[in-house]
């Protein structure tokens, strides 16, 4: 019998499930002009809910499926949540409307949230306590590339079908399994008790139900019973949600958890970045799709330096930011290049196609992504006791994933408005100086939140010293 991997082999290992999880959110960006030709020209606001189904899901149950985890071995949970992922994914490729291929992607992303959490917490259970906040950035490192990657690896797939983008899941996926099968370590659940899945409905509902409401404005308007409804069932759902937490002998979030003041921080960050990284990122897809009329190879190419600045910036140049700053000031930092590389083109994108201004405006934006996600879970995960590594590394992933989901609405909503098409140019400008300003909204639990801290242990929080 072979022996089980080091911290090291496991952080490989689990990075694979990893990209799968992350690549996908965003792979899809340019395959939907192929899809809607394929399924009969489908109009924006259903293909959108091929990306947000996907986030929507994801988010919801990272947490359900975190809560299961901590309750079972985490290698046997990772290992389940990618065998699901590989055959959901090639389900994806066969999908033969637009419906059933929401319908496939809302398979992957059960398979994804629970993959997710658990390789955080084989992570965490492995790596010794100093060495964790480099394993976490690296990790969310290698899943931020991963995700900002999706567009150049969907360009180039597109070019032999759309079909690709998922089948190429299928032998990574494979390979995940059979090595980790055979080296990740054996690494015992905890007695906490079964989550709740009324509480996992709740949050779905009013997650959906908001991005619907946002994504069905234009065409229904403001005022519309249906957007009216929509906006009323997230508002009592997710108020239902909260309520179960605060009251309930077993809450689906445990309410301690925000007692950890870097936790808190790093999770009410994460939640405009990366509503405006989701936003912002499917614009460029559509920009020079829509308004450049560039192919998909052509986009993929475009965007490509981006992504490849968030693992060099991440992990060459994070470590020793935050050892000499801190992880406060790096977040803050990768804030504002962010937003100012999201107004450059909101000031400086014009009709005329340019492939070296949206090679180098790109750029930007992937150090601002390569400072801010991997610090933020790094400072959120670990002070994490270690009974709560799955659950708390998933309340982190699920805002995210719900950020990415609210970032695309809003996208939608701005360049789908009455009027857009005919002036296109103006909608995209207004959607980046959005997104950039929903960027700078982070910044603000960074200054108001003490840096003081706490730790959640068996019987409750306490104050750091």
């Amino acid at each position: 019998m072979r022996a089980p991997a080091s911290p090291g082999q496991v952080l490989a290992i689990v990075c694979a499930g990893i990209v799968l999880a992350n690549l996908d959110l965003f792979i899809v960006n340019v395959a939907l002009p192929d899809i809607a030709r394929d399924f009969g020209d489908a109009n924006l606001g259903d293909l959108s809910w091929i990306l947000n189904g996907y986030a929507i899901v994801y988010a919801a149950l990272l947490v359900l499926c975190g809560r299961l985890a901590e309750r079972y071995p985490r290698n046997l949970s990772f290992l389940a949540g990618i065998a699901l992922f590989t055959i959901a994914s090639a389900a994806c490729a066969l999908a033969n409307s637009v419906w059933t291929l929401v319908a496939f992607r809302l398979l992957q992303a059960a398979g994804a949230a629970l993959l997710t959490p658990t390789s955080l917490g084989l992570i965490l259970a492995t790596f010794p306590a100093e060495r964790r906040g480099g394993a976490v950035r690296t990790w969310a490192a290698i899943g931020g590339f991963a995700a900002a990657l999706g567009p150049l690896v969907g360009g180039l797939l597109v070019t032999i079908s759309w079909r690709w983008i998922f089948l190429v899941n299928v032998p990574i996926g494979v390979l995940a399994l059979v090595v980790g099968a055979m080296r990740l370590p054996r690494i015992p659940g905890h007695d906490v008790p079964v989550p709740s899945t009324w509480a996992a409905a709740l949050i779905t509902i009013g997650i959906s139900a908001l991005a619907f409401g946002i994504v069905k404005v234009n065409d229904w308007g403001w005022s519309s019973v249906g957007v009216s409804l929509s906006f009323a069932v997230a508002a009592a759902t997710l108020a239902l949600f909260v309520a179960h937490c605060r009251s309930a002998d077993a809450p689906f979030i445990d309410p301690a958890l925000f007692r950890i003041r870097d936790f808190t921080r790093a999770t009410l960050t994460m939640a405009p970045f990366s509503t405006a990284f989701g936003g912002f990122l499917l614009s460029l897809v559509l920009w020079q799709e829509g308004v450049w009329h560039w192919p998909a190879e052509k986009i993929g190419l475009a965007i490509a330096p981006g992504p490849f600045m968030v693992p060099v910036t991440s992990l060459l140049l994070s470590g020793p930011l935050i050892r000499r700053f801190g992880p406060t000031r790096v977040v803050a930092a990768g804030l504002a290049v962010f937003a100012a590389g999201v107004v450059v083109w909101a000031l400086a994108a014009g009709p005329q196609a340019d492939l070296a201004f949206a090679m180098l405006c790109v750029i930007p934006s992937g150090i601002g992504v390569g400072l801010t996600l991997p610090t933020l879970m790094g400072l959120g995960t670990s002070a994490l006791p270690v009974s709560s590594f799955a659950t708390g590394s998933g309340v982190i992933n699920m805002v995210r994933q719900i950020g990415f989901a609210v970032g695309v609405a809003i996208f939608v909503a701005i360049v789908a408005a009455p009027g857009a098409a005919e002036a296109p140019v103006a909608a995209f400008r207004l959607a980046w100086w959005v997104m950039a300003a929903i960027t700078v909204v982070g910044l603000i639990p960074l200054a108001v939140i003490s840096q003081r801290g706490g730790t959640v242990t068996a019987a409750g929080p306490r104050r750091s010293a």
